[in-house]
């Protein structure tokens, strides 16, 4: 096909009209930018927790969290005119997920926190990918395991045990809240499953169902909250503080930013995000609230990273 070639009146004509008729288009932040805010973001989040509890009951932390962040997602959809899905199936299907990713594990790793190292608790959350690697060889058909997922997955709780230190006897450990935020973890890939086989095929938007899902999970903690916990005699601010930031920028912003980023590079890109959290969680950990790092720490989390990696090796992008 062939067109023809355009003369310098011609094209005045067409760069006048273009100037009076055509809007200048908006240059949106590079993707990679954006890609390490929401690293920061996320990594600085086990930071936040454990600077909420220090005023703050883990519930008052979660609740709190998801209060900001639904508030964010909710202006988000105000700006975008975009409404709350329909049908009870649905809200039904988002109440359980709502459970599963926001108001159980939010809950798990602000009680761990009481207990464990911030840089620990990041540490755990890299292991999302191993758990879901794990599970999804069972739940969903399409994963088939490979030798090198398989080679990943069992480098990778390698990596756990050397972060725990188990030889020796997980000494000087707090079982309950490592168990706890190991569980946080699992819950993650556990709702993810969940959401594909229920919610996959539902006509609303990412936006609206998030804004749906967070607005449940809040709720839920609505109800939880004054059952486990009293009304703060005093509101330190610095706690508050921290509390907001968590659900403002850690819940309402990243989620937008993932969304994003998933839009525009592509799930199996945006999910490199995972690898990046514990390293700002330990570097902050140690750099702001002074906690200690033995060399296992590092080592086994570089450990648990090269195992996520390759559990993740030759799944479909499209995912």
């Amino acid at each position: 096909m062939t067109s023809a070639v355009p003369t310098a009146a011609t094209r005045k004509q067409t760069r006048d009209t273009a100037d009076t008729t055509a809007p200048l288009p908006r240059r949106a932040l590079d993707w990679r930018l954006r890609f390490g805010a929401l690293s920061l973001i996320w990594g600085f989040s086990f930071l936040l927790i454990k600077v909420g509890t220090h005023g703050y009951a883990p519930f008052q932390v979660t609740f709190g969290r998801l209060l900001f962040g639904t508030a964010v997602l909710a202006a988000a959809m105000a700006v975008k005119r975009e409404r709350l899905p329909r049908g009870a199936r649905t809200w039904v299907r988002l109440t359980v997920a709502a459970f599963l990713l926001n108001a159980l594990p939010f809950s798990l790793f602000a009680y761990s926190e009481l207990t464990i190292p911030s840089t620990l608790a990041g540490i755990c959350n890299a292991t999302s990918p191993l758990w879901g690697m794990a599970l999804s060889l069972v739940a969903l058909s399409e994963d088939r395991p490979t030798r090198v997922r398989v080679a990943g997955l069992g480098l990778g709780f390698l990596g756990v045990l050397t972060v725990l230190g188990a030889w020796q006897g997980f000494h000087g450990l707090d079982a309950t809240g490592t168990a706890m935020a190991l569980l946080a973890s699992l819950s993650y890939p556990i709702g993810w499953i969940y959401v594909r086989r229920t919610l996959a095929g539902t006509d609303a938007s990412h936006l609206s169902l998030t804004g749906a899902q967070l607005l449940l999970a809040t709720l839920q903690l609505a109800v939880i909250t004054p059952l486990f916990t009293s009304v703060p005699a005093r509101f330190p601010l610095l706690p508050l503080l921290a509390i907001a930031a968590l659900g403002a920028l850690g819940t309402g912003l990243a989620v937008l930013l993932q969304y994003g980023l998933v839009a525009e590079v592509g799930p199996t890109t945006a999910q490199m995000v995972t690898y990046f959290i514990p390293v700002v969680a330990t570097a902050a950990g140690v750099a702001i609230l002074g906690e200690t790092l033995t060399w296992s720490t590092p080592v086994g989390a570089v450990i648990v990273l090269a195992g996520a990696g390759l559990t993740q090796a030759g799944r479909r992008a499209g995912r």
